[in-house]
C-alpha cells in the first residue's frame, strides 16, 4: 500500500444510523397510530457554549424527522446544582415527555453526577445514570449509554466477532470510556482500561484488536500505536473535525477504522432516538 493511501475500510456510522433511525420513526409512527402517543425527547442545556447548542439543535433537528416530539429547557450559565437537579425531577415526572438528555458538559460550578442521577431510569435514554450503567455491567435491561451503543451497534453492522477479542479502551469517562468496556465485555471480549497513568500505552494498544479511542485529545493515536488488522474506533471529537486517532497512519494499518465526522457521532443521536422510541413505548405499555 503506497504511502498516503489508507488500506482501512471505513465504517459508515452515517448509513448505519439512518437505517437505526428510519426504523425509529416506524416504531414511533405506529406508536402514535396504536396508542395516540408521539414520543417526546427532552433536551436541558446550561449555558451557552455553541458546540453544545449546536449538538442540542442537531439531536432537536433528527427528533422531528424521526416524528419525535421534542421539548428543550435552557438555563443560565449561572444556574446552581439544584435548579438544575429540580429541571430534571419535573421533567422525570412528566408523563408528556418519554426521554430526558442533559446536554454535557455542564458548566465545573453544578455538581454533573448529582444531575445525572435526578433523571429517572427508565427515561434516562441518554444511559447516563448509575442505574443505566449498573444495568450495563449486569447484563439486565435499562438504556445503554448512547455512543457506547452505538459503537456496538456499528461493530455488528460490520459483523466485527468480539468474542475472544482483545479490546483496549483509551478512556475512562463514566459515559464513554467505562461502559464501551462494559457492553464489550458483555459481548466475550477480554478488555484492558488505559488512562492518563497508564504506562506505557503504545506497548498495549499495539496488542489490541479492537482500540477505541475516547481520550479527547486531538490526532492522539497515531499508526505507530494500532496492531495491524485491527479495528479502530474514533470516539473523539475535537476542534476542526478531528478525532483521537490520527486516521491518515492509523488506516494504514487498521482493517477496519471510523472517520471523524461521520463515524460515531450519528451513531450516538440514532441510539438515543431509538431509545426515546422504546422508553415512549415501555412507559404507554406500564399505563
Amino acid at each position: 500500500m503506497s504511502a498516503g493511501i489508507p488500506s482501512a475500510l471505513l465504517m459508515d456510522g452515517t448509513a448505519v444510523a439512518r437505517r437505526i433511525v428510519e426504523q425509529a420513526a416506524a416504531d414511533a409512527a405506529a406508536l402514535k397510530a396504536q396508542a395516540g402517543v408521539t414520543p417526546c425527547l427532552a433536551t436541558v442545556l446550561v449555558g451557552s457554549d455553541p458546540a453544545s447548542v449546536t449538538y442540542v439543535r442537531m439531536k432537536q433537528n433528527r427528533s422531528a424527522k424521526a416524528g419525535i416530539g421534542s421539548r428543550h429547557v435552557e438555563l443560565p450559565e449561572t444556574a446552581t446544582t439544584a435548579e438544575l437537579v429540580a429541571t430534571l425531577t419535573g421533567l422525570s415526572q412528566d408523563p408528556e415527555v418519554h426521554g430526558i438528555l442533559l446536554q454535557h458538559p455542564v458548566p465545573p460550578h453544578i455538581d454533573e453526577r448529582a444531575a445525572f442521577e435526578a433523571i429517572a431510569p427508565e427515561k434516562d435514554v441518554d444511559g447516563v445514570t448509575m442505574h443505566s450503567f449498573a444495568a450495563m455491567a449486569f447484563g439486565e435491561p435499562g438504556f445503554a449509554s448512547a455512543t457506547p451503543g452505538g459503537i456496538l451497534r456499528l461493530l455488528d453492522a460490520y459483523s466485527v466477532d468480539l468474542a475472544g477479542r482483545h479490546a483496549v479502551i483509551v478512556g475512562r469517562s463514566p459515559i464513554l470510556g467505562k461502559p464501551v468496556g462494559m457492553l464489550l465485555l458483555a459481548r466475550d471480549a477480554t478488555v484492558t482500561y488505559c488512562h492518563s497513568k497508564t504506562a506505557d500505552l503504545a506497548a498495549l494498544t499495539r496488542r489490541a484488536d479492537i482500540l477505541v479511542a475516547a481520550v479527547g485529545r486531538p490526532r492522539f493515536l497515531t499508526g505507530d500505536a494500532v496492531k495491524a488488522g485491527a479495528v479502530v474506533i474514533d470516539a473523539g471529537y475535537n476542534p476542526g473535525n478531528v478525532g483521537d486517532v490520527d486516521f491518515p497512519s492509523a488506516a494504514e494499518k487498521a482493517s477496519l477504522i471510523t472517520p471523524v465526522p461521520g463515524g460515531v457521532g450519528p451513531m450516538t443521536i440514532a441510539v438515543l432516538l431509538e431509545q426515546t422510541v422504546a422508553a415512549a413505548r415501555w412507559q404507554v405499555a406500564r399505563g
